[in-house]
């Protein structure tokens, strides 16, 4: 088994534990970076190298110091878009977790929200994929409904992941084939069976201004059958809620990699599902999502085929 890294070997204050018996781990111990090899090809689940998720998590985690150290102060805030933000603090945390595995992992590829990413990136073997705030609207006003999340695919497939929101300390991970914790302790998806039982949560595309009939009106249709819907601005967030058992269900359109690649495999981990808007097979470059407990799956996507199919649908 390759040797698991300092990340992942020290205790510290943070008092954080990504799973069962695994060691607490500090932000940033790792005082020289050291090159780690990969996985064996055909290793069995559970088999992953223990540092692929101590520097998964020790990135977020330091991630999360520099989000708080900055939150209420000078963000330098940038417009990428009519409603699209970007703060100093997104590039400063996205520079580290790149010059991070750049020392630990040369042979990795990095996809990330800010920088530009490297041209052989959706091609190679091992990718982390990373966003350094999810939730950036709500982090440039104050709301502490944020986080950081990064995953390392294999192969285009999420196999280590973690998330962190720095203003609750909650440290969601999941590893494929092992399970999802929350601090430490296994989470587990909701039981709920209907709607009319289901809390959901949703999220508005970058492009919301263009497409507000469409997106108020599956809103309107879920709000018609569900207990309740809320919309709290942090995909990876809203994610690890369902994995939890918080919500139930979560859709939404207009995502990236690095909104999802984390949070789907904490979902999965946790007993969930996870599928395109129209049922078929979800991959974290689709641009889309519908997750749920697994119960709701079936009834949310025939809400969302119903919403468009309706006569009336401004498309």
């Amino acid at each position: 088994m390759p040797e698991e890294s300092d990340a992942g070997s020290q205790k510290s204050e943070t008092g954080l534990r990504a799973s069962p018996g695994s060691p607490t781990v500090t932000p940033g111990s790792t005082s020289t970076p050291t090159r780690h090899p990969e996985s064996t090809p055909g290793s069995p689940p559970g088999s992953h190298p223990p540092a692929w998720q101590a520097t998964a998590i020790d990135i977020v985690l330091r991630a999360g110091e520099i989000q708080l150290r900055h939150l209420g102060g000078d963000l330098q805030i940038d417009m990428k878009g009519p409603i699209d933000l970007v703060t100093k603090v997104d590039l400063e945390v996205e520079r580290m977790c790149r010059n991070t595995i750049a020392e630990r992992f040369p042979g990795h590829a990095v996809l990330a929200e800010e920088f530009a990413n490297e041209a052989d990136e959706a091609t190679a073997r091992h990718r982390w994929v990373f966003d350094p705030i999810d939730g950036t609207v709500n982090y440039a006003h104050g709301l502490p409904l944020f986080c950081s999340c990064l995953a390392l695919e294999v192969d285009g497939r999420p196999e280590v992941a973690a998330v962190f929101d720095p203003t609750r300390r909650e440290l969601f991970t999941a590893e494929r084939g092992v399970g999802a914790w929350l601090n430490g302790a296994p989470i587990r998806v909701s039981g709920a069976t209907s709607l009319l039982n289901a809390m959901l949560c949703t999220g508005f595309a970058y492009d919301v201004h263009e497409t507000v009939d469409d997106v108020v009106g599956l809103f309107g249709a879920f709000v018609a059958r569900a207990r309740a819907v809320r919309r709290l601005g942090s995909a990876a967030l809203d994610l690890c809620y369902v994995a939890a058992g918080r919500f139930d269900g979560f859709w939404e359109r207009g995502l990236q990699p690095w909104d999802v690649s984390a949070a789907t495999l904490v979902i999965e981990e946790a007993g969930g599902r996870v599928s395109r808007l129209d049922g078929t097979a979800f991959d974290t470059r689709c641009g889309e999502i519908v997750a749920s407990n697994g119960h709701l799956q079936a009834e949310m996507i025939d809400v969302i085929s119903s919403h468009g199919r309706a006569p009336n649908r401004t498309t």
